[in-house]
């Protein structure tokens, strides 16, 4: 019988995600840590999915980007390591494509010799699209797709170059994961390998908000009542318009937005009840969290949030704080824990509505819809899969002589 690496940790993942230092802290890292505690990870950090613009922040970004790509891995703890693959822009040019390819795959390759791990099986694990084509060029033994997103239909991508990219690595595939229940049967579709697998949460970190051990951030104190907040990224699928009227309806309240901004908001910069926080530290969110009397969702109603399925939902739930939200698929799971508006006056009598009538029981009934949904019990789910796929596999026999 020949013989075959039959569980996880008898590999390296090669984990293809967002970048390892973003501001906003996504499913991709969720996962990353907790595999990283079971299993040698080469966490590639994989910039290029979005056409990068001619702004400062974005070339920033790129030489930042193509200094890492030939720098050592870095030490990520407990099992990980981290690299970047250059990406360089202007794909439209005549061979830029096949020159990142060509970095990507020396650039991986040189990562896996510097942190040890070249000589282990490999497992490639992408959380985005546009890697997809190193699958066949790293002697990996099984591909996982963990698609988190309506990744075409984010603002200022390339729709048919990524609906292309997402369908190849369906397609190729040993494993496809699914985050958005809107995008399960499409997959399906394409390959029937394909599992839902909706997002965790932080149990602990966003349920201690309701600890007497943490304190509200001290630069919270003398805020007007109430505290209408949001965490998260301020971007394009974000209704700065919603959150304009809310402000303006609610002139005595405060208007806290927390996270960084990536889109116009200079119309809410004018408003003297709109306070912009910034990014913060993600284990430091439960402190300004706690300033929240209400927690809201305005996004856009367009087909990229139709098919999210946004974490600070769960998050949300998980301190316990009256939730008012725009409607999608994965939101309508929880009508019964939270307010759905269907416009822009319904959300603002939500608002007045989920004030008025909040409690103790209501809180606790929160927390308690997202108790079973922690990270740690969705990657352990996504795990077993995973090494259920890699004993098949080994069940491969040498043919008789």
């Amino acid at each position: 019988m020949r013989q075959v690496e039959t569980l996880i940790e008898d590999y390296c993942v090669i984990y293809f995600g967002n970048d390892w230092a973003a501001e906003n802290r996504t499913s991709s890292h969720h996962i990353a840590t907790r595999l990283k505690a079971k299993v040698p990870i080469l966490y590639v950090d994989s910039p290029g999915l979005r056409a990068p613009q001619a702004t400062g922040r974005d070339l920033k970004k790129i030489f930042r980007k193509i200094s890492q790509a030939v720098a050592r891995p870095v030490s990520i703890g407990d099992l990980g390591w981290r690299c970047t693959i250059p990406q360089l822009p202007f794909r439209k040019m005549p061979g830029v494509n096949f020159l990142n390819q060509v970095f990507a795959k020396f650039a991986v390759k040189r990562a896996l010799r510097l942190a040890g791990l070249a000589q282990r099986p490999r497992i490639l694990w992408f959380v985005v699209p546009h890697p997809g084509f190193l699958i066949g060029h790293l002697d990996e033994r099984y591909v996982v797709y963990y698609c988190i997103d309506d990744y075409a239909a984010h603002p200022g991508m390339e729709k048919d170059r990524v609906a292309k990219m997402d369908l190849d690595l369906t397609l190729a595939a040993d494993r496809v994961f699914v985050a958005p229940p809107s995008l399960v049967q499409a997959k399906l579709d394409v390959n029937q390998s394909t599992k839902f697998s909706p997002h965790g949460v932080d149990l602990e970190l966003f349920g201690s908000v309701n600890s007497e051990s943490v304190k509200v951030h001290e630069s919270l104190a003398s805020l007007k009542k109430p505290v209408i907040g949001f965490f998260g990224l301020v971007a394009d699928w974000i209704d700065t318009s919603l959150i304009e009227e809310i402000a303006l309806r609610y002139p005595d309240s405060t208007v806290l937005l927390v996270g960084h901004q990536s889109t116009d908001i200079s119309r809410l910069t004018k408003l003297p009840n709109v306070l912009f926080a910034g990014p913060k530290p993600y284990k430091e969110l439960p402190r300004w969290a706690k300033a929240f009397d209400v927690a809201i969702i305005p996004y856009r109603l367009n087909q990229q949030v139709k098919n999210a399925n946004p974490l600070k939902l769960r998050e949300y739930l998980a301190t316990g704080i009256p939730i008012v939200a725009v409607t999608n698929p994965e939101i309508e799971k929880f009508a019964h824990v939270m307010y759905i508006a269907k416009d822009t006056e319904d959300f603002i009598a939500g608002i007045k509505h989920v004030l008025a009538t909040d409690s103790a029981k209501q809180r606790s009934l929160r927390m308690k819809s997202v108790s079973e949904m922690s990270w740690d019990k969705r990657v352990n789910e996504t795990i077993d899969i995973v090494n259920q796929d890699l004993k098949t596999m080994s069940t491969a026999v040498a043919p008789q002589r």
